[in-house]
């Protein structure tokens, strides 16, 4: 008949005891494989978290720009530290001449009331005349003028693709003009409508006459090199065919949305 004494007792139980203390103590360590996967995902989650905080912050500022008159735009900035000078006079839609908006938009983007922000017929027909000219609308210049820089970078188009839609559906159309009409370069240094009327014609802008506001819009797509005051024929020519386009939109109703 075997004994089992105490020693033999205390033995079993000193080993049980040591057992879970040595698995507790050998804790293996990630492999490498392991690390660089948890990096991977922290760096995702951190950059995930830093796109969203930038476009909460671009829709804060978009938004914000619906009652807040722009005070200066990047483009605006730089000419002013190029000329070391600007002429500029902000002024709201209702003191300007209202042929003035017509002339523009006829001049511009004639569809500006019917579109969400891209003319999709004006891009094809760009295309396939193998160039961007005329493709761009007064709600893409807006945005490329008041929140961007100018350039031809895919980054700046991706912002621009980006930012028109969100504007067109914060902004009334009336504010996206009245935006465009203040921003808008028209002549070397000289930006806005009110700026422009009283630089090159001497008068307000809710002064302009036909033939002023015609060829105001005239000078856009080069308004370093054509002045409205001094128009050479094919600035006339031009100036008469915004005339008719003005006259052709107020008659269709593309004017309305902001009339």
């Amino acid at each position: 008949m075997t004994r089992s004494g105490p020693a033999t007792t205390c033995c079993a139980v000193a080993k049980s005891a040591r057992k879970p203390a040595s698995k507790k103590g050998k804790r293996a360590r990630p492999g490498l494989g392991a690390r660089l996967r948890g990096g991977l995902r922290r760096l995702l989650r951190w950059t995930i978290r830093g796109i969203v905080v930038v476009a909460a912050l671009l829709v804060v500022w978009v938004l914000a720009y619906r009652w807040i008159d722009p005070p200066t735009t990047p483009y605006i900035l730089s000419e002013g530290i190029r000329l070391d000078r600007l002429d500029r006079d902000w002024v709201d839609l209702e003191n300007v001449a209202p042929i003035m908006a017509r002339a523009v938009v006829a001049a511009e983007d004639a569809n500006f009331c019917q579109h969400w922000g891209f003319d999709v017929d004006a891009i094809r027909s760009a295309i396939a005349q193998g160039g961007t000219r005329g493709a761009s609308t007064i709600s893409q210049q807006v945005v490329k003028n008041a929140f961007l820089w100018q350039g031809r970078s895919w980054l700046r188009k991706a912002g621009e693709a980006a930012l028109t839609p969100v504007m067109e559906a914060l902004w009334p159309k009336r504010r996206i003009l009245e935006v465009y009409l203040n921003v808008a370069e028209m002549g070397e240094g000289v930006f806005g409508v009110q700026a422009a009327a009283r630089h090159h014609f001497g008068v307000d802008a809710a002064d302009l006459t036909r033939v002023q506001a015609a060829r105001l819009a005239a000078i856009l797509p080069s308004p370093k090199t054509r002045n409205p005051a001094q128009p050479t024929q094919r600035l006339r020519n031009r100036a008469r065919g915004i005339l008719d386009g003005a006259a052709t939109i107020r008659a269709d109703g593309r004017a309305a949305c902001f009339e």
